[in-house]
C-alpha cells in the first residue's frame, strides 16, 4: 500500500533563542528535520510533504538536497491546520504518516513497527505513544479499564484524572488516508487555545465506527522532541551514542567475515 508523509516544521521555536527555524539546528552536520526525513524514507514512505512557516526560504534551502515537497501554512493555527495545509498532498488512498520536523530521534524501525501494528489490527489510525516519568505538557492517550483506546486529550483541556495518565501522545500518527481527509472537514477549535488540534480527528473517526488505536512504545526516546538548545544537546548526545554502537556493531561483523565473504 502507498504510505506518503506529512512532516509538520512550520514552527518558531522561540525557546531556541535562535533567528533560525527550529527545524534546521543541525546535529552531526544534519539539521533536525534531515533525520526525520531519513526516517521516513527508510520506512517505505514514497512521498513526503514538508508543511513550513516560519522563514520557510531559509527551510527549503536547507533541504534542498531532498526528495521533498513543500506546502505553506501562513498562520498557526494548530496542528489540525497545519496538516490541511498539506491537503493538495494527501491523495485519496493509501496511508499517511504524520511527523514533527523537530523529533530526530524517530527511527525507521519504530515507524515500522507502528505501521505493522495499524496493519494488524485494521485501525483508521493509529498514534504513537510512550509512557513518560513526567508526562507534563503533554497530550494524554486515555484508555478504558480494558486497556482500549478512548481518546486523546491536550493537557490544558484534560481533567485532574486524565492528567493522572502516563501514557503520551508523540502527535505522530499513521492513517488510513481517506479517513484522514473526512475527519480534518470536521475539526473545529473548540479548545482552549482556540487552534484545530489534530488528535480531534481521533474521536472524529472512532465515533464513525472505525477502529482507532495508540501504540505504545517501552520508552519516550524515540518520540522526544527539540524545543530548546538544552534538548538538542540532549538530542546529539544520543545520536552520537548510536552511531558509536553501529559502527562497534560493524566492526565486530567485519571481524567474523573472512576475506571470500564468508563467515569464520
Amino acid at each position: 500500500m502507498k504510505l506518503k508523509a506529512v512532516i509538520l516544521a512550520a514552527g518558531k521555536g522561540t525557546r531556541m533563542k535562535s533567528d533560525l527555524p527550529k527545524v534546521v539546528h543541525a546535529i552531526e552536520g544534519k539539521c533536525l528535520a534531515d533525520y526525520v526525513i531519513d526516517a521516513a524514507q527508510q520506512a517505505g514512505a514514497d512521498e513526503i510533504c514538508l508543511v513550513v512557516g516560519y522563514q520557510h526560504e531559509a527551510v527549503k534551502r536547507m533541504l534542498a538536497h531532498k526528495d521533498v515537497v513543500f506546502a505553506f501554512q501562513e498562520q498557526q493555527l494548530g496542528t489540525g491546520h497545519a496538516v490541511k495545509c498539506a491537503e493538495a498532498f494527501l491523495g485519496e488512498e493509501g496511508q499517511t504518516l504524520i511527523l514533527f520536523g523537530d523529533t530526530p530521534l524517530i527511527t525507521a524501525d519504530t515507524l515500522n513497527r507502528l505501521r505493522e501494528h495499524h496493519a494488524k489490527c485494521g485501525n483508521a489510525v493509529t498514534v504513537l505513544s510512550a509512557k513518560a516519568d513526567d508526562p507534563t505538557g503533554y497530550g494524554r492517550i486515555i484508555r478504558d479499564a480494558d486497556g482500549n483506546f478512548v481518546k486523546s486529550v491536550e493537557h490544558k483541556d484534560a481533567t485532574e484524572e486524565e492528567r493522572a495518565s502516563c501514557e503520551i501522545n508523540s502527535g505522530m500518527y499513521i492513517f488510513e488516508t481517506r479517513d484522514l481527509r473526512e475527519a480534518l472537514e470536521e475539526i473545529r477549535p473548540n479548545n482552549a487555545q482556540g487552534e484545530y488540534y489534530l488528535p480531534d480527528t481521533l474521536t472524529i473517526i472512532r465515533e464513525k465506527g472505525r477502529s482507532v488505536d495508540a501504540f505504545a512504545l517501552e520508552n519516550a526516546e524515540d518520540i522526544t522532541g527539540v524545543n530548546d538548545k538544552e534538548q538538542l544537546a540532549a538530542a546529539a548526545e544520543i545520536i552520537r551514542a548510536r552511531q558509536r554502537r553501529g559502527n562497534e556493531e560493524n566492526h565486530v561483523f567485519g571481524n567474523r567475515t573472512g576475506e571470500s565473504g564468508q563467515t569464520v
